[in-house]
């Protein structure tokens, strides 16, 4: 198992605490990171993160993942997104957390239904329509 090392400096760049919504791009995104691409299994390309670890754990695990996961819906309510947009996103973090209540096995499903990274399509989605200035080009 290799450490993805860009996930921790992208932690490290976003710990400045803006309200601005390009700060909180900025934070979600690395926390998006870390509970889903922060870690590759050696000799493939497929990343993982704490969420599918935190599985592991039974019952506190997938609890602990699902209030990370809320952190997210929460930072969306600041952001002004709309009720239907944070219901889908909590229904995300909802069936991931019910997918890993199941002891060790509820890691295998949750590897491939990524809800944190469903919520931040839907934020991003948000932001570029509604603060445009934050969009960010990858390359």
């Amino acid at each position: 198992m290799a450490i993805n090392p860009q996930a921790f400096d992208r932690v490290a760049d976003t710990l400045k605490l803006g309200r601005d919504p390009a700060s909180v791009r900025r934070r979600i995104e690395a926390a998006e990171g870390v509970l889903e691409r922060m870690f590759t299994i050696p000799g493939t390309n497929q990343k993982f993160g704490l969420d599918v670890i935190l599985d592991l754990v039974p019952v506190g695990g997938s609890v602990a993942a699902a209030a990370m996961g809320g952190w997210l819906v929460w930072e969306a309510r600041n952001l002004g997104m709309s009720k239907w947009q944070m219901a889908r996103m909590g229904g995300n973090v909802g069936v991931d957390m019910l997918l890993g209540a199941i002891p060790w096995v509820g890691a295998i499903p949750d590897f491939f239904f990524r809800s944190n990274s469903r919520n931040l399509k839907i934020i991003r989605r948000h932001l570029d329509r509604h603060h445009p200035a934050t969009a960010v080009v990858e390359g």
